[in-house]
């Protein structure tokens, strides 16, 4: 793929303030509004074309999504190395916290879980090549914009990662209904959240790998949460344990 759509009057904003590049603008020719204007000076700012066209060519490009009259021709996402979300870490002078999304695929999750990620200060986030959900425009209208903030990473074999990491001095902690309370499980230091697949949670191989496996405790009649809420909350916990103890 060398070419993909961002959709969206915040997502197209969003871009236009990240480093992705940005191959032109399409603006539906009757599209009015405080927002566009915001976003043909930043267009013109960046030296990026705006090709004002129909409605129709704008329908064409997502039938689920509202574009609201915009919509930028992006190249893929800049994938970034493990190494560099490292660097990140240590610029801020901050323990690693990174998020590992094993085989999560419906695209709402994910974009959720990169704006959960952006909100909580996550140093980079891990995507499987194989059995993941690819980076579309449904994933960058999800995350709010957050797909053009967060580092994302390309890996390999989840597992061969996970010892990687391990060796890299990260605690690894796996989200399960049947691990230990999430509140109980210490997240201070250099820690690798792990959100396994919908309907079929981490897998048996990675599992094992994990430090912790930690769980959030249901009181309703539910039998889990989705993917999304489940990484926010944990997100969030390692947020409020580091505000704690200061880390």
């Amino acid at each position: 793929m060398s070419e993909d759509f961002v959709i969206g009057r915040n997502p197209v904003i969003e871009a236009l303030n990240g480093k992705r590049v940005i191959n032109k603008i399409l603006l539906q020719d009757t599209a009015k509004g405080g927002s566009i204007s915001k976003i043909i000076a930043a267009a013109k700012e960046r030296g990026i074309i705006v090709e004002y066209v129909k409605k129709e060519k704008l329908d064409k490009l997502d039938q689920k999504l509202r574009h609201q009259g915009v919509a930028a021709l992006v190249s893929p996402v800049d994938f970034q190395t493990l190494d560099m979300v490292f660097m990140r870490a240590a610029d801020k002078n901050e323990q690693p916290f990174i998020l590992l999304l094993n085989g999560v695929q419906d695209p709402q999750n994910v974009g959720a879980l990169l704006r959960s990620a952006d909100a909580a200060g996550v140093h980079g986030v891990l995507l499987p090549k194989r059995r993941s959900c690819p980076l579309n425009a449904s994933v960058a209208k999800s995350s709010a914009g957050a797909v053009e903030h967060v580092p994302l990473v390309h890996i390999g074999n989840v597992v061969n990662t996970i010892e990687d990491l391990k060796k890299k001095g990260c605690w690894i902690v796996g989200a399960d209904m049947n691990g230990e309370v999430f509140y109980n499980v210490d997240l201070t230091g250099a820690v690798v959240l792990v959100i396994g697949a919908e309907g079929k949670g981490l897998g048996h191989l990675v599992r094992e790998k994990c430090d912790f496996v930690a769980s959030i405790p249901m009181k309703g009649h539910g039998v889990s949460l989705n993917a999304s809420v489940a990484g926010a909350l944990l997100m969030y916990e390692v947020l409020r344990q580091r505000k704690v103890v200061g880390k």
